[in-house]
């Protein structure tokens, strides 16, 4: 069965998290992550400061083989890097054990994840390779991915319990009641994990109703 973990890495842990030592207002939010044969490219969303200092950031890392801007939309850049797979960390971690990034985010306080492995034995691999290899990560949340069927849509526990209470509390509402800082105070997490599990649970609504529907 599909085992989704959640877990948090310090900031300069990840190979992106170097933007934030002279970027200190930067979020970074990954799109997907490419594994090659001798490079990993993830893809991802950078806000809080000019693209040519990001891009300036991001290629003092030894480990970055290139970094380059793809699309902007107003303040927001999408950009992709290309690591060389001597450098391990958790980009490696996760394509050796062909775990699936759902997302990533990360700011000068840390990194918060959420990823998906096809079964418990790629997520033990993923972990066993992050202590082998010395990188340090906390894991808050382990649960299981249900299969499709009544009302589930593969929502996580956290997923649903983050956009049911969006909902009641009428942060989807126009205009709206709540906003994304009191819900996560209320839930007890960031407000990057906040809005993580709303993206993730959304697409997945869609995927199971929308999608599903158009196929059939």
């Amino acid at each position: 069965m599909a085992t989704v973990i959640e877990f948090t890495s310090p900031a300069d842990e990840f190979p992106l998290g170097t933007v934030f030592e002279n970027l200190s207002e930067v979020t970074v939010e990954l799109e997907r992550l490419i594994p090659h044969d001798t490079l990993i490219i993830p893809y991802f969303w950078v806000r809080g400061a000019a693209a040519s200092d990001i891009e300036a950031a991001f290629e003092a890392h030894a480990g970055v083989v290139d970094v380059e801007l793809i699309d902007s939309v107003e303040d927001e850049y999408l950009m992709r890097a290309e690591w060389e797979t001597e450098y391990f960390g958790i980009l490696n971690a996760l394509g050796k054990a062909n775990v699936v990034v759902l997302s990533g985010v990360g700011t000068k306080d840390g990194w918060d994840f959420e990823v998906r492995g096809e079964d418990r034995s790629a997520i033990s691999e993923f972990r066993t390779l992050c202590q082998d290899h010395d990188i340090p990560l906390e894991v808050t949340a382990v649960h299981s991915l249900l299969p499709l069927q009544g009302d589930s849509y593969e929502l996580t526990d956290p997923q649903r319990e983050a956009l049911v209470l969006a909902y009641e509390r009428g942060y989807f509402d126009s205009p709206r009641m709540a906003s994304l800082e009191e819900i996560a105070d209320e839930l007890g997490i960031t407000q990057q994990s906040l809005s993580s599990r709303l993206r993730r649970g959304h697409r997945r609504l869609i995927g199971g109703t929308l999608v599903r529907d158009q196929a059939d």
